[in-house]
């Protein structure tokens, strides 16, 4: 089975009036891991599409959705997977690429059959996708842990001590437009991407996991002096538009999923917020 919805854009201006209703309604993707099931989000914001599919019982497809207009997903898109559940296996016009907890696979355009599946029925593996348009077909290529680009960025006295694995970037990966990785918190750190910043060329979408039962995150989102926040659970994404900071701050340690699109794949190309000139 395969849900979808379709997210339009919205104005910086027009999100300052939201309230916490129409603020999730916009950018929260409550459901992305489903047993037996495909779920997506569509946003008009660089026509991103970020989902997940959990082939509990058998093998789930990754079909076309009608917004597309495509004879098949892949038609004229990108896709970026990570699985954050059991060992399981993608299926890509015949050829299988195993995937393991925390491991990735880049798919580039054109590709017609992708199907997803568990290897053990009773782990079922849980994939987090992201999807850009593209321009010009790149490789395929399966990406482990120890073949990312990893940064250790943050401290124990700021707590924002953390592990970025760049999973789906330039020197790991040739893609079209997409950018794919993971940030990792050490344990009693619980900032991510502090000192915040913007990107006005790419926009960026974040899956938390590793989220502990009854624990929350408090996503940041907004411009720098409009801040508005956005109560978040384990494996739940959110959008976050071009002209908008993407911080957040939990009651404990987790995980995320960064996946980014846009006009250049310059990974260091943002605009830094100074922590005092939030609001």
């Amino acid at each position: 089975m395969t849900n979808y919805q379709v997210r339009h854009a919205s104005h910086p201006s027009d999100v300052k009036n939201y309230d916490t209703k129409k603020l999730r309604e916009h950018f929260l993707v409550e459901t992305v891991m489903k047993n037996d099931e495909v779920n997506m989000v569509y946003s008009l914001f660089d026509r991103v599409i970020a989902g997940g599919a959990v082939p509990a019982k058998g093998p789930l497809a990754l079909e076309t959705i009608p917004p597309l207009r495509a004879e098949f997903f892949l038609e004229r898109r990108e896709i970026g997977i990570v699985n954050v559940g059991g060992a399981g296996k993608v299926t890509v016009d015949g050829e299988v690429f195993e995937l393991d907890y925390k491991e990735a696979l880049y798919l580039g355009r054109g590709n017609k059959d992708v199907k997803f599946s568990s290897n053990d029925a009773g782990k079922a593996a849980r994939f987090y996708f992201v999807s850009y348009p593209a321009h010009r077909v790149c490789p395929n290529k399966k990406i482990t842990k120890k073949e990312a680009n990893i940064l250790e960025m943050g401290s124990k006295e700021t707590c924002n001590e953390r592990t970025i694995n760049q999973l789906i970037v330039q020197s790991t990966v040739e893609t079209c437009q997409l950018q794919m990785g993971m940030t990792e918190l050490k344990n009693g750190s619980v900032w991510n991407t502090m000192p915040a910043h913007t990107h006005d060329r790419r926009m960026e979408v974040y899956f938390y996991f590793e989220v502990p039962q009854d624990q929350a995150v408090l996503h940041l989102m907004g411009e720098p002096q409009e801040t508005r926040p956005i109560w978040m659970h384990n494996e739940q994404a959110v959008v976050s538009p071009n002209w908008s900071i993407h911080s957040a701050a939990a009651t404990s340690s987790y995980t995320f999923i960064w996946g980014m699109g846009g006009e250049n794949l310059d990974y260091t190309d943002m605009d830094g917020c100074a922590i005092t000139d939030l609001r």
